[in-house]
């Protein structure tokens, strides 16, 4: 999973985990999460991801943090707006409104850059990342995000054999990650349908997503 890995998957627009519209659970359990407020959340290597969008047109300043700079340009040209672009290291940022992405290593974030953080979405970073990889990535977003920080966490769980990302993270393992910075709430579980289109592209008999409140204590 080096860098030039995803830089790939993006230039040959090799980008399966990328839904083309809001996700359902945000749409169903953000409320739940961050109330009324509209304190400013970060999302961890977020793509061109919509639901940020869906996010600031609810009030919230957004962060997003991702890797491939093409990922970036897109997201804003595909919604018809234009974005401010400022080099730097170790982020190229881009702005627009209350709206940033930063172009980088997720692995460069220090703390002071969230410290105005107080809600996390992560829908594609988790799984995103092999197995070796997860438990850095948790310690280093504990790391960088302020006690009382609440997350919402999808995950995909499947049991065959396949090429990821994404990768299947089961409810287990979520546990094991954080159980011992944050407070877990399991809010659900979904089987996916046979004719998902994740389930049908894969070929997968059994698979399932699961959402999560998280709130680092």
């Amino acid at each position: 999973m080096e860098h030039e890995f995803w830089h790939e998957r993006w230039a040959k627009k090799e980008i399966g985990f990328h839904e083309g519209t809001v996700n359902q659970y945000l749409h169903d359990h953000w409320p739940e999460l961050a109330g009324k407020g509209t304190e400013a959340v970060f999302v961890p290597l977020c793509g061109k991801a919509h639901d940020m969008w869906w996010l600031h047109d609810r009030g919230h300043p957004i962060i997003g943090v991702e890797l491939s700079e093409l990922a970036c340009k897109d997201f804003f040209e595909e919604a018809g707006e234009k974005a401010k672009v400022h080099p730097g290291e170790p982020f190229i940022t881009f702005k627009h409104d209350n709206l940033q992405l930063w172009c980088g290593d997720f692995f460069q974030l220090v703390p002071d850059d969230l410290k105005h953080v107080r809600l996390v979405y992560d829908r594609a970073a988790l799984i995103a990342l092999p197995p070796q990889m997860r438990k850095d990535y948790v310690n280093h977003l504990t790391a960088i995000i302020p006690d009382g920080t609440k997350i919402l966490l999808i995950t995909l769980d499947y049991d065959t054999e396949i090429k990821g990302p994404p990768f299947n993270v089961s409810d287990e393992e979520v546990q094991e990650l954080y159980q011992d910075d944050y407070k877990i709430e399991h809010i659900l579980t979904n089987t996916l349908a046979k004719d998902h289109p994740f389930t049908k592209r894969k070929g997968l008999e059994n698979a399932s997503e699961s959402v999560f409140r998280l709130t680092k204590i």
